[in-house]
């Protein structure tokens, strides 16, 4: 874990927040210089599962926020995307995961003007809308681009950024992990602490 400046131990994490999830990247592995256009190629990355079954437990919340281009370039459907995300919410289902919502933009920024593509807000919004109790401030986002990291800071989320290597982490980022599985073991162990640090002022 690398932190920009900031520690996530000093964060009160309880079921108030809300964790907003990049896609491709940081759930599935991407397919460089194309999209993930049906179920027979998406791949889970390791320990996103188990990741998944960690966070559920800290956030209220866990949102799925994906730009989709290739439904605007016509490589794909809106349908192929629909029946990923329900094969994908299928194998989640059956591991005890519950996803609140996943908001998709589809558009191709070449050739159509949106406000739901990320960095934009539209999706966040879109969220917000259908659940008015998401506290922006109190919201994480991870991604593994830089818009990513522009769209939570552009609704004053803290951003958590996936890459291999943090020596390039964006400014923008205010915490950098290895993947979606090294950030939720290190929040689950801040959970541990905290819990053994209360009961050790009860006795």
């Amino acid at each position: 874990m690398r932190g920009q400046g900031k520690n996530l131990k000093d964060l009160p994490l309880n079921r108030d927040w809300t964790l907003f999830l990049d896609r491709d990247g940081v759930i599935n592995k991407k397919i460089e210089n194309d999209y993930v256009r049906n179920w027979s190629q998406f791949e889970f990355i390791e320990g996103v599962i188990e990741a998944l079954k960690i966070l559920r437990n800290i956030f209220g919340k866990i949102i799925i926020v994906t730009n989709q281009r290739g439904i605007g370039r016509g490589l794909m459907t809106e349908n192929d995307l629909h029946e990923i995300h329900k094969n994908m919410l299928k194998v989640f289902e059956l591991n005890g995961i519950h996803i609140d919502r996943i908001y998709y933009c589809p558009h191709d920024y070449e050739k159509e003007s949106c406000d739901c593509r990320k960095p934009n807000i539209g999706l966040a919004l879109k969220a917000k809308e259908e659940f008015p109790e998401i506290n922006f401030r109190k919201s994480i986002t991870v991604g593994d681009s830089l818009s990513d990291m522009e769209f939570g800071k552009s609704l004053g989320m803290l951003t958590v950024y996936i890459n291999q290597d943090c020596s390039n982490t964006p400014n923008i980022a205010d915490f950098c992990f290895t993947s979606l599985y090294e950030f939720a073991k290190y929040l689950e162990n801040l959970e541990k602490i905290r819990r053994c640090q209360l009961l050790a002022s009860m006795d």
